[in-house]
């Protein structure tokens, strides 16, 4: 199936952070097909010093989705992320990972949501995905 993900980092060394996530991904999830230039953007939704670097990639995966989610939450953890976003309040952050789109799916559920809901308000989701789907 394929899935696209964006990623992001702005703390540390924000490209070694997301070329090592997608060595990562690659290895659990399935093969990276498609991958976006990197994308500079400020932060998004809370203020904070650090830029980010963001690239969207698109996955080939046997995993359904929310195996795929736990075992991007599982390379976000094991990268040093201490939490995700709670209600809707960001910080910086090593790595992000979101599911946008997972083939043609439409997922609803508490901990997943597919297509992401946030991606169209996003210039630095949007151009790295318009990127690699043309």
């Amino acid at each position: 199936m394929k899935t696209y993900l964006s990623l992001g980092s702005n703390l540390g060394d924000k490209k070694a952070n997301i070329d090592y996530a997608i060595r990562k991904i690659a290895r659990v999830t399935g093969e990276v097909i498609r991958r976006s230039d990197y994308y500079v953007s400020a932060p998004w939704g809370f203020d904070s010093v650090h830029d980010f670097i963001n690239v969207v990639i698109c996955v080939e995966t046997s995993l359904q989705p929310l195996e795929l989610l736990h075992q991007l939450q599982k390379i976000e953890k094991e990268m040093g992320r201490e939490k995700k976003s709670v209600d809707g309040v960001y910080a910086d952050r090593i790595i992000d990972v979101d599911i946008l789109l997972y083939e043609d799916l439409v997922i609803d559920l508490p901990e997943l949501k597919v297509p992401h809901p946030h991606m169209k308000e996003r210039d630095f989701v949007v151009k790295p995905l318009n990127e690699i789907l043309g």
